[in-house]
């Protein structure tokens, strides 16, 4: 790995990080005054929310602004992070819009091809990944033609799964923050400093906003985070991880972020099998069987941190060099299917009224139910 850098190299890393965390931090109580000023407030309607006063859920726009000050600060702003930043700018107003007055799904997602596409034409383009079958054809993949189409896939599902997951107080921000800074280690070990910058600003921009955010919340991110952390963290896999012309290409985005992806495949595949529509929101998400097993929010949250916390560790596993190192890693992911699965069997049908919802739900709002 080429990934040593000096002090000197580093400083704009760490810059970042702290100018994002303080920023987020200290503009997150503005940004709630704003929330109540424009209306972007979860009232609790009915029996499914937990907590029994109007909380703003405008958080998000907190993180976009430490985010974008500690890039436009200490990154080189090329091409494709102009057109990250863009499309970036464009969720996180669809996202302001939607938590204060309430957007249709179809138009929240045409938009978010919107931004995908601003981001593809600026040149973050999934390209090529290596074979994951080497017995058949070459050593990589070139998609072509297809590279846009299935970048845009990509962007937009990855920016859905994480708001998918947006359930419970702190849960999307501190996964989020999992994956941010498994891919900035990543990309100190690779030797890619500007990744490594971005994801620095990613991390501390979540930070943050954690302690507004953890269970009992005084704020939520809403779509306005969720989506745009979403958004950020495909994008950013996408300039900093696809464009890695090795076996991690294809495997590493897909564990980094595979706790939201899981938990919106299954989700929707088990709509489908069941004749639903599948943006139907339902209580059957990975988070809810966690309740329904006895769980709090915060035991809950903690579970699902070190399922994240495990996933981010097989990456980095992979990485690295050494055959111990792989067979670690493929150890760690095997034990965190078995424990997802096992919270997958638990008879969810029979606590279908018990527990309420989690506070953080916002179905009134067109938001999928996390």
């Amino acid at each position: 790995m080429n990934g040593m850098f000096d002090r000197e190299s580093v400083l704009p890393v760490i810059v970042a990080l702290v100018t994002a965390l303080a920023l987020s931090f200290a503009l997150t109580p503005i940004v709630k005054w704003l929330a109540v000023k424009i209306g972007a407030v979860d009232v609790p309607k009915d029996k499914r929310r937990m907590h029994d006063h109007p909380i703003p859920r405008l958080g998000g726009l907190a993180i976009f602004i430490g985010f974008v000050v500690a890039v436009l600060l200490c990154a080189d702003v090329d091409r494709q992070l102009r057109g990250i930043l863009l499309g970036g700018c464009i969720i996180v107003a669809v996202g302001i819009v939607d938590d204060s007055h309430p957007l249709g799904a179809g138009i929240k997602f045409i938009l978010q091809i919107v931004a995908a596409l601003i981001a593809v034409w600026h040149g973050v383009v999934i390209e090529m990944i290596a074979n994951p079958l080497p017995f058949i054809g070459g050593d990589y993949w070139d998609f072509g033609i297809m590279a846009v189409p299935i970048t845009v896939i990509w962007i937009v599902a990855v920016t859905n799964s994480v708001n998918l997951i947006d359930g419970l107080d702190g849960l999307a921000d501190g996964v989020s923050t999992i994956a941010a800074l498994t891919m900035l280690i990543i990309a100190l070990l690779m030797g890619d400093l500007e990744m490594a910058v971005i994801c620095a600003a990613l991390v501390g921009g979540c930070i943050g906003f954690i302690p507004y955010n953890r269970n009992p919340a005084k704020i939520f991110m809403g779509d306005t985070g969720a989506t745009f952390l979403g958004f950020m963290l495909a994008t950013v896999s996408v300039t900093g991880l696809f464009k890695l012309y090795a076996v991690i290409s294809f495997v590493v985005p897909f564990i980094i972020l595979g706790f939201p992806i899981f938990d919106t495949v299954s989700a929707f595949t088990r709509r489908i099998l069941k004749g639903q529509n599948p943006m139907k929101a339902d209580r059957s998400h990975t988070h809810h069987k966690l309740i329904d097993m006895g769980m709090n929010q915060k035991q809950a949250v903690a579970t699902l941190y070190m399922v994240a916390g495990v996933l981010g560790l097989c990456a980095v596993m992979i990485v690295t060099t050494g055959y111990v190192k792989v067979i670690l890693s493929v150890i760690a992911l095997a034990g965190t299917a078995y424990t997802v699965a096992r919270i997958l069997r638990y008879p969810h049908e029979h606590h279908r009224q018990e527990p309420e919802a989690p506070a953080s739900e916002q179905p009134e709002n067109g938001k999928e139910e996390a």
